[in-house]
């Protein structure tokens, strides 16, 4: 009984810090939208013909992002514990951890425009926003909501636990 109160503090934990990144750090943020977004139209349209292996390797590059944005903010807050001094190691060890998501991010990116760069799917795409222009208002509002939530979720959190 006690490995399993074990086990699920250890996933409390996880989640816990999950949130604290979600909350604090407007990257984590932005990959987290453009992620929803991929997923989205990947799954809400069948423009796109993507096969099981591909999805996989989307869901794989998705992970290395997120995971690789969790790991650099626990470097950068373990570094700063250390010292608030800017020290050079302490300076190189952010800076690498930085550079290490970007590389995943980069590459990510990459990986999603070979699977998904397919012509007649994105003409698809556009004749149905042409044909039904309600879902162009529906996208902008989408945007206005994704912006709002990578500029000012950290402060609407902060304002809300203020509050109660």
């Amino acid at each position: 009984m006690n490995d399993i109160k074990n086990l699920a503090k250890s996933f409390q934990y996880a989640i816990k810090g999950i949130w604290w990144v979600l909350c604090h750090e407007r990257n984590f943020r932005i990959h987290i939208t453009c992620m929803c977004y991929m997923f989205y139209y990947l799954l809400r349209y069948d423009f796109f013909v993507i096969s099981k292996t591909e999805i996989c390797i989307l869901l794989l590059s998705c992970a290395l992002v997120i995971g690789g944005e969790l790991i650099n903010t626990g470097i950068e807050k373990a570094d700063d514990t250390v010292s608030r001094e800017r020290k050079t190691t302490i300076e190189i060890s952010k800076d690498a951890a930085a550079g290490a998501v970007l590389v995943f991010a980069i590459f990510s990116v990459l990986i999603g425009i070979v699977i998904m760069f397919q012509k007649e799917a994105f003409v698809q795409l556009f004749n149905h926003y042409v044909t039904e222009p309600i879902y162009i208002l529906y996208l902008v509002l989408s945007l206005i909501v994704a912006l709002l939530f990578i500029f000012k979720f950290d402060k609407l959190v902060k304002v809300k636990k203020n509050n109660g």
